[in-house]
């Protein structure tokens, strides 16, 4: 049994790794959310520094995952996804698939702010539908209100912004692909009635 645990602990350095370098996060930026110093990150990256539940638990919450997927836990038989929501900046957003890299899909739920647009760039391109409420998106000179049933698409390299209009939060979906890669819908043509 202790030679399971040693062989689990020492998975954890290279998953942290791989979590980190996958969400494009450096040391200092995870050190910044978890409270975690850059030397005991690095350790822990390394195999030099031991995990500790105080150390994974924070981990954990900041990439988004459960401690099992942090510890390659062995699957329990239990067929349901247990999405675990994750809030920054007062948005709560829910991871909808779990694969590395490609298209990345999120629910987004974005409370009321009287905070003025502070628009972002960065590399990828984003898809954004609204569920509920109504969202504002400030996309470089465009400044849109989009209702439910609408959607949007963009360059992330285009500095962007989006909130809550009115007095409720609003329910968004996002697909996100870091690289630059697009969600591509294609409707095909109403099949031709054939002639009698």
């Amino acid at each position: 049994m202790d030679g399971d645990l040693d062989q689990a602990l020492d998975a954890v350095g290279p998953r942290l790794r791989a979590l980190r370098r996958q969400r494009e996060t450096t040391l200092t930026d995870l050190s910044a959310e978890t409270g975690i110093s850059v030397s005991t990150l690095s350790r822990l990256e390394s195999g030099a520094r031991r995990p500790t539940l105080e150390l994974l638990l924070p981990l954990a919450r900041a990439f988004g995952v459960t401690l099992d997927e942090l510890v390659g836990a062995p699957p329990t038989g239990d067929p349901r996804v247990h999405l675990r929501p994750v809030t920054r900046h007062g948005m709560t957003m829910l991871p909808l698939s779990r694969r590395a890299g490609g298209i990345q899909a999120y629910k987004l739920i974005i409370p009321v702010s009287k905070r003025d647009p502070t628009p972002q760039t960065h590399e990828g391109y984003e898809w954004l539908y609204v569920l509920n409420g109504r969202l504002r998106v400030v996309l470089g000179e465009h400044d849109l209100e989009l209702a439910p049933g609408e959607a949007a698409e963009f360059d992330t390299r285009v500095p962007h912004w989006f909130g809550a209009v009115g007095d409720e939060p609003v329910e968004i979906l996002s697909l996100f692909g870091r690289q630059g890669e697009r969600a591509h819908l294609r409707a095909r043509p109403a099949s031709r009635a054939q002639p009698a």
